[in-house]
């Protein structure tokens, strides 16, 4: 026989198969949230997604943020004093589901409006907190969970800081090329990329000859399923995707360039269902912004660290950026792309969303007439 192999040692960078990588528990919990199970956060009680849970379960703590708990009248509180900020919440009586699903979705408030009154309680576990509600915007659930529940399944366990591993954009790869003729462009070329724990799949279109010594036309363009898809008047994404394009193919006549990335962020990192969400918050007299802020979510959660290495991976090292939005100009910039030129990419208004451009331009600093 021969000579024995040592057990690898602690820092080998190697990892059991008891034992899952921090981003692979990160994206098991994702999954998690996802189905309804519970998650056990190293130093938290468990904690149970308010939407997705099934079964009898119920709870004398439920877990929001700070901008929910502020509609629910504790504003005035020390712990929901900071925006986003997780709040542990106590009631009058024991959550069940129901009654903790009208305590999350706030686009339930006219239909049940008797709630309370709540106590907001010390949080004592608030990096682990603060983590659950950003794992639930990725998963694109409400951000609000049941805390030590009765009755709760199987947990997933993970600690706190998986959380940054898992949001890594340096291990975002090339998946596959392939040619894509599309109306604006028959010679466009599509390029996918595949993140190993991430199941959002972005892509991006090339449209004319690549060429070192001339920055493309980019367009960071984030899904939207109604918009680019079934033409909705609500927004303006799908009028901007096709502009966009047709801008690009006109550079291309000039010996220029282009590439759009389409980043699978719905909502600008909301997700579709809590995107509809807002919308049903508008219809009740919310605007954009706080339509997201009374859902417990933030008005700008895309992934720009993202976006930042698909361009790295396209070999693109300088970009003229299509954008209305100073703020993304400089959040790319904060990842280390060069913006040579903010190409300003403004179109007119409809009656269904002339707020909610307004609302860009008034509220988010989007250079719009």
């Amino acid at each position: 026989m021969g000579e024995a192999v040592r057990p690898c040692a602690a820092g080998d960078g190697v990892f059991s198969l008891s034992e899952p990588s921090p981003s692979r528990r990160a994206a098991q919990a994702v999954d998690a949230l996802r189905h309804g199970w519970p998650l056990a956060i190293a130093g938290a009680p468990l904690l149970q997604p308010v939407e997705t849970a099934f079964g009898e379960v119920t709870a004398g703590e439920m877990l929001i943020s700070a901008t929910r708990a502020a509609t629910l009248k504790l504003a005035n509180q020390r712990e929901a004093a900071a925006p986003r900020q997780p709040v542990l919440l106590r009631g009058a009586e024991t959550f069940d589901l129901p009654a903790a699903l009208a305590i999350a979705d706030p686009a339930l408030d006219l239909t049940k409006p008797m709630k309370g009154p709540f106590k907001a309680l010390a949080l004592e576990w608030e990096e682990q907190a603060a983590a659950a509600l950003e794992l639930a915007r990725i998963a694109g659930i409400l951000p609000a969970f049941l805390v030590d529940p009765a009755g709760a399944g199987e947990a997933v366990h993970l600690e706190a800081s998986d959380l940054d591993a898992f949001s890594q954009a340096n291990t975002l790869r090339i998946a596959s090329r392939a040619a894509l003729p599309v109306d604006a462009a028959p010679d466009a070329r599509i390029v996918a990329f595949r993140h190993p724990d991430d199941t959002r799949e972005h892509v991006a279109l090339v449209i004319g000859k690549e060429r070192s010594d001339k920055p493309p036309l980019v367009r960071l363009h984030s899904e939207c399923l109604t918009g680019d898809v079934l033409g909705s008047l609500k927004c303006d994404c799908g009028p901007q995707l096709d502009a966009a394009l047709h801008a690009m193919a006109h550079e291309a006549k000039d010996g220029g360039w282009g590439v759009l990335l389409y980043m699978r962020q719905e909502g600008r990192g909301i997700g579709l269902i809590n995107k509809l969400r807002a919308y049903r918050l508008q219809d009740q007299g919310f605007d954009t912004v706080d339509a997201n802020t009374r859902l417990g979510l933030p008005d700008e959660a895309r992934d720009f660290p993202t976006a930042a290495r698909m361009l790295d991976l396209l070999g693109v090292r300088s970009i003229r950026l299509m954008t209305n939005n100073p703020a993304k100009v400089d959040a790319l910039a904060a990842h280390g792309v060069k913006i040579d030129e903010r190409v300003p990419h403004a179109l007119p208004d409809n009656p269904h969303n002339a707020r909610y451009l307004a609302t860009k331009r008034d509220r988010a600093g989007h250079l719009l007439p």
